[in-house]
């Protein structure tokens, strides 16, 4: 049996993308070896959920943030033949601790994402961390701060770039006009994408506003959009009209994928100049419509953006270097599109969901073999 672990998989956010991934991977992996796979899911509702992934089916039980439930669950699961499983965030290492105890043999294999990684974590979690027989990363970077904050051996972690979602690839294919949602702004628009949260304030959003005002200046006709939600949203609206800037600064949410891809492709720029992210698979949309990326010099980020080739990445909180790369790209149109092509190219050659389907199961293939 196989067992894969999950925090949440129906919301939104980078993190349960990155699940949904590797649960269709995990569940197709498993029926190729007429193995039998159990996905459960702890903040997800109680209930048996269906979902798909480019096509690749899933079935996984939700737990309703029942922790004890939860763990129960997966303790019993592992008894049962437990062959392999896989945590998808360092939060439940601790679980997969647990089942590894109840089951001789049982491998473990545990998935960090950034932030979460660059401080140590509590001792039961870095333990958990340290007695896995592999612990994946999305980058390079965040493959470090395990090592140095954690304390695990390198040799135990494996890296293993995200993926662009393939149903978000899939996209032009489909025949169907894409239809910008309404309140999309008229002029030269700058996207942003992310949650804005009060305690996520290191995406860079409040940058993006400040660095308008020095921006309208030289064009007057740029707009900010910023697609998401979160707590923090009408603190950045004030910010936005303390800075004079409120008639040029727009939010969306609730976007389906096609309004969201529709918003790619109208817009100039995209920016998301944070400091935090593990990898940032936003930055993936961005480049597989054509568009130049401005990133944070930061984790992972700078793995994915290519600097003065498909992009720019900027210190967090440097205004006055964001406005100066805004401006550039402002000024010479053909520059973003020759960066913007670059970039789906390397999307295209580096990112697609079937170059990191086909990474996991290779470490799949090698534990449940080893």
């Amino acid at each position: 049996m196989l067992i894969g672990l999950f925090t949440e998989l129906k919301g939104a956010g980078g993190v349960q993308r990155a699940g949904r991934h590797m649960a269709a991977v995990l569940s197709e992996f498993a029926a190729s070896r007429n193995l039998e796979c159990r996905l459960l899911s702890l903040n997800d509702s109680h209930e048996l959920h269906r979902m798909s992934v480019g096509g690749k089916e899933f079935v996984f039980t939700g737990y309703e943030r029942s922790k004890a439930r939860f763990a129960a669950t997966a303790v019993r699961a592992s008894r049962r033949y437990g062959k392999l499983v896989l945590a998808a965030h360092p939060n439940l290492g601790p679980v997969a601790q647990a089942m590894w105890v109840g089951a001789a043999g049982l491998k473990t294999i545990i998935c960090t994402h950034g932030l979460e990684v660059w401080e140590p974590l509590s001792t039961v979690r870095r333990l958990a961390l340290r007695r896995a027989n592999v612990v994946l990363a999305p980058s390079k970077d965040t493959a470090n701060h395990v090592a140095d904050a954690q304390k695990v051996k390198l040799e135990n972690i494996h890296v293993l770039p995200w993926a662009l979602d393939p149903d978000f690839e899939a996209i032009p294919a489909n025949g169907l006009p894409l239809k910008l949602p309404q309140g999309y702004p008229e002029g030269r628009v700058i996207l942003t994408v992310g949650r804005w949260l009060a305690n996520e304030r290191y995406k860079g959003m409040d940058t993006l506003i400040t660095t308008l005002p020095r921006l309208l200046t030289q064009w007057p006709e740029l707009q900010l959009l910023a697609v998401g939600d979160g707590d923090d949203r009408a603190w950045l609206e004030e910010l936005a009209e303390q800075n004079g800037v409120k008639r040029h600064v727009h939010f969306l949410s609730g976007l389906s994928y096609e309004q969201l891809a529709a918003c790619y492709s109208a817009c100039e720029i995209f920016a998301l100049p944070s400091r935090g992210e593990g990898f940032g698979l936003v930055y993936l949309e961005a480049m597989a419509r054509g568009k130049p990326v401005i990133g944070g010099a930061h984790g992972g980020a700078p793995e994915v953006i290519e600097d003065g080739v498909t992009g720019y990445l900027v210190p967090h909180g440097d205004a006055a270097q964001l406005a100066s790369s805004v401006d550039t790209l402002l000024a010479d149109p053909e520059l973003g599109q020759k960066m913007g092509e670059r970039g789906r190219q390397r999307v295209e050659r580096d990112f697609q969901f079937s170059v990191f389907a086909n990474s996991l199961k290779k470490i799949l293939r090698e534990q449940c073999e080893s």
